[in-house]
């Protein structure tokens, strides 16, 4: 799969702003500085579309990026930053709430550093997916800051500690491009069921 257009389409805070239904939402949720924005600038070969930022905290709306006109990366808002005053934490998470609960099309990608183990966070955002029945994978990013051993332990510990099959974790860099053939693929798959 080669990914040809791509554009943010709309900033959405709320159910009416979402952009018409397509055929399909990869929802991209994850700690703030996790790389959500490296991962869709990685995907579709562009360096500045999905904005990065050395500060966490600065995705505060949910940004959908339209894909070759037929589907959306869906990026919300990281979870977990401590600056965030507890209103917006709680903005945010009422935001998130009503995205999950619209009708789309959906499969949220969790993203998560391959450096440490997974947070409090991480794991409640995981139990979070599964409760609500929504289809989902693990995408671990960062792989290139790991030797391969460390990468093979880290692995491990992630799958331990989210209690993923083998195919529910990707390991990716954006730095590298390591797995973004695997990742499009996987995109390839879902577009087709």
């Amino acid at each position: 799969m080669k990914i040809k257009k791509a554009a943010l389409a709309q900033t959405a805070a709320w159910q009416k702003q979402y952009p018409p239904v397509l055929d399909l939402d990869i929802v991209l949720a994850g700690r703030s500085n996790v790389g959500k924005s490296s991962l869709i600038n990685r995907l579709i070969n562009r360096k500045g579309l999905a904005r990065t930022s050395s500060s966490p905290g600065k995705t505060r709306t949910i940004n959908f990026y339209l894909i070759d006109d037929h589907w959306y990366f869906v990026d919300l808002p990281g979870y977990g930053y401590a600056k965030v005053s507890k209103g917006d934490q709680e903005a945010f998470k009422k935001m998130v709430e009503e995205y999950f609960t619209a009708q789309r099309p959906r499969v949220i990608w969790q993203i998560v550093d391959l450096r440490h183990p997974p947070t409090a966070l991480d794991q409640q955002m995981n139990a979070y997916l599964r409760s609500q029945n929504l289809p989902f994978m693990v995408v671990a990013t960062k792989a290139d800051k790991l030797s391969n051993n460390e990468i093979a332990k880290n692995k491990a510990v992630m799958r331990r500690e989210l209690n993923l099959k083998e195919e529910e974790l990707v390991i990716f860099s954006a730095q590298s491009g390591f797995n973004k053939e695997a990742l499009l693929k996987t995109i390839d798959h879902l577009l087709r069921r």
